[in-house]
């Protein structure tokens, strides 16, 4: 059962889009609450997970809402943890609340996890990245409730690369916990959205339906830049970053460092052997990133935090690395046909395609994604 609350609107789609002040799916109290009355409530939430300046869970508590258990994602329910951390279970000070690790010993929940509730809130602020983990976790998310006969609520939030669509969509025999759906890497959707797709399309394990409820936003559109208001995860702590983010990432398939383990990852691309570098830096272990690539080394390459980057997926950094590094067997990882989702891409590369070439052969797919999409749009649309 899909239950979609839209915000109705009597001025016009310009009025609303441009006019109407933002209201985030959380901040709709008045779309869920009465779903949560004489429920045991489990969140699934992180530090980002805040309605104005106060968390959700200390502003459902304040209503009276039976909240049970935290459920921490990647990062932690704080965001601190370096990137790929082993999360443990453990006991928030401040509420006493259980928070139970959904990305440890295993990344779905188990039904002895749910026994115990009624409901599950989903409420994380995403990026719009295939490979960003925390739509991975929703789908879990969904599948096992499905399973155990629980409801969902996912409390929307804006994509702050929701105005376009671009890269290779997944092929079908590339799966991982960073390559779940065969959507492209700039999928152009809110959580929201993504969540209705996931269980209309049948992607959840044995075709299973989520018991689903999308509790939508008010005064976003996919028009529209977000400037995150808290970071994500450690590693993109700047709206810069997070723009730049999905060109940047296909370096984490490379012999190249992103910066992770400096004060600018995702703003930053260098190796020790690039020749034409403008800048540098020697990456270390930080809050970030416990074993950051080239740690100690030091890096040449490219710095992007002086400038305003654009909303794009731009190839032409990639493509003039491997250019200079020349070595093609040593330039990839094979992680790079993940984060890619497509094992031609590399290949591609390795050829000397141009980046209008690569792009071309995403076409197909990405028109027929395109269509797909349109289905389960919650906002007015970009094109």
């Amino acid at each position: 059962m899909i239950r979609v609350l839209l915000s109705l609107c009597i001025f016009s789609l310009f009025a609303c889009s441009h006019a109407q002040e933002l209201e985030l799916g959380a901040s709709r109290m008045d779309q869920y609450l009465h779903l949560l009355e004489n429920k045991r409530v489990g969140l699934v939430v992180n530090q980002t997970s805040v309605i104005n300046t106060t968390h959700l869970v200390d502003t459902l508590l304040s209503r009276g809402v039976n909240v049970v258990k935290v459920m921490a994602p990647e990062h932690g329910f704080r965001g601190e943890a370096p990137d790929g951390a082993k999360i443990d279970d453990a006991k928030d000070e401040k509420t006493g609340l259980p928070i139970i690790s959904i990305y440890g010993k295993s990344k779905k929940p188990s039904p002895e996890m749910l026994e115990d509730l009624d409901v599950l809130i989903f409420d994380i602020q995403d990026v719009g990245i295939r490979f960003y983990t925390f739509i991975s976790t929703m789908h879990y998310v969904m599948e096992a409730a499905a399973e155990n006969g629980k409801k969902v609520i996912v409390l929307d939030r804006p994509n702050p690369n929701g105005m376009y669509v671009d890269g290779p969509v997944k092929d079908d025999d590339i799966n991982s916990f960073v390559a779940m759906h065969p959507i492209p890497v700039v999928h152009g959707l809110t959580v929201g959205e993504l969540a209705l797709m996931i269980n209309a399309e049948g992607w959840l394990k044995d075709g299973v339906k989520s018991d689903l409820t999308v509790i939508s936003m008010a005064g976003w559109d996919h028009t529209k830049t977000y400037s995150l208001p808290i970071s994500p995860s450690p590693n993109l702590p700047t709206d810069n970053a997070i723009t730049l983010y999905p060109s940047l990432g296909f370096f984490e398939g490379t012999v190249v460092s992103v910066g992770r383990g400096t004060d600018f990852p995702f703003e930053v691309i260098g190796h020790p052997d690039y020749s034409k570098g403008t800048f540098s830096f020697t990456p270390k272990p930080n809050q970030g990133s416990k074993y950051p690539p080239l740690e100690d080394e030091l890096c040449v390459g490219k710095f992007f935090g002086n400038e305003t980057a654009k909303h794009e997926l731009n190839l032409s950094y990639l493509l003039e690395y491997h250019n200079d590094l020349k070595d093609d067997t040593t330039f990839f990882r094979p992680y790079i046909n993940i984060l890619s989702g497509t094992k031609s891409f590399k290949e591609q590369v390795e050829l000397g395609w141009t980046e209008e070439q690569i792009k071309a052969t995403w076409q197909p797919k990405l028109n027929a994604y395109k269509a797909m999409r349109k289905k389960y749009l919650l906002y007015s649309d970009f094109e």
